[in-house]
């Protein structure tokens, strides 16, 4: 796990729960940090604000630990990357393209 990804995760998660961020560690479950459906919600909004990207519902089904959650940001975010790659070329293209 990349740390920068993690150590976002963690403090999001924080946030949203008003919890110390030195009690939440990767391997820790949302059961174990005493987190309801409800919470696991409005983690899954702070993380997709956090990092601008949208969790799928069947991704955010299979979130329960703080490791799941900077493992499904990773996911997303690698696929953002060549998203965002394929558009800032088709934009080189376009802007050197002789009209």
């Amino acid at each position: 796990m990349p740390a920068d990804v993690r150590e976002r995760v963690v403090s999001a998660i924080a946030s949203a729960q008003r919890i110390p961020k030195e009690s939440i560690l990767p391997e820790s479950t949302f059961q174990e940090l005493g987190f309801d459906s409800l919470d696991a919600m409005n983690i899954l909004f702070a993380l997709e604000t956090e990092f601008n990207v949208s969790i799928p519902d069947d991704a955010a089904r299979s979130i329960r630990s703080v490791g799941d959650a900077v493992q499904g940001i990773e996911i997303l975010l690698a696929q953002q990357a060549p998203a965002a790659a394929d558009s800032d070329c088709a934009s080189s293209s376009r802007a050197t393209t002789p009209e």
